[in-house]
């Protein structure tokens, strides 16, 4: 089983050497690194460029668009996505593939950790994955920073996920996809992955106000 991992950027010049760093360290390495440069105006790609990792370019601006190519141009059975300011743990493919390997599932995701807040904690990462099973009868959701998928699934939704990234949760979105497509979504609360905060610390209202408001939005245009 082989994992290609994803990671959309857009001018994170002052992070993705870092997240490259720990892709770099893995005790097992992923089989493929790509990163999609969004119209990146800073160092961004010079800096992946060093890592010696796969690059595609991507135009068209927004997350979506951004990590749509980065799934489609995937090799391997397994896609596993990051964000270009995370910092992945030296173990996390391996366990990635392990999760796979032991359970005839679709995605996979696990809590993060905020290591550039005060409080270090997994537990509103945890308590929002525990939610979300509760509000999908069951099903699990997937973490942007910390989330896999196998290509198969992917080709399956490819045509249905929501492409405003407004009106959804992107992560949660694909996770809805693949539980409408009667996929399953395991949780491996020990795969955690140091998330920034910067979002929080940056702009607050829209983490706070914006995010939940698109979150019940994608409640709603896919109830389970």
């Amino acid at each position: 089983m082989k994992v290609s991992v994803v990671i959309p950027a857009y001018n994170e010049e002052d992070f993705i050497g870092n997240c490259l760093n720990s892709l770099k360290k893995q005790s097992e390495p992923p089989d493929e690194i790509i990163v999609v440069n969004n119209n990146s105006t800073d160092k961004t790609n010079s800096i992946a460029a060093s890592y010696n990792v796969r690059i595609i370019h991507k135009n068209k601006p927004g997350m979506i668009p951004a990590r749509n190519a980065g799934y489609d141009e995937a090799k391997y059975d397994i896609i596993a996505r990051t964000d270009a300011d995370s910092i992945l743990p030296p173990d996390w493919v391996k366990k990635i593939k392990l999760d796979f390997e032991q359970a005839d599932i679709d995605g996979l995701s696990g809590p993060i950790v905020f290591y550039d807040l005060p409080m270090k904690t997994t537990l509103w990462a945890n308590l929002f994955l525990d939610f979300m099973r509760f509000a999908q009868k069951g099903g699990n959701t997937l973490i942007g920073p910390n989330m896999a998928f196998t290509k198969k699934v992917w080709k399956k939704i490819r045509t249905s996920v929501c492409m405003d990234g407004s009106a959804v949760h992107e992560d949660v979105d694909i996770g809805m996809h693949i539980l409408t497509a009667q996929g399953k979504i395991n949780i491996d609360k020990t795969l955690i992955v140091q998330a920034s905060g910067r979002r929080i610390i940056n702009h607050p209202g829209s983490f706070f106000i914006e995010y939940p408001l698109r979150l019940i939005r994608s409640m709603k245009n896919h109830p389970l």
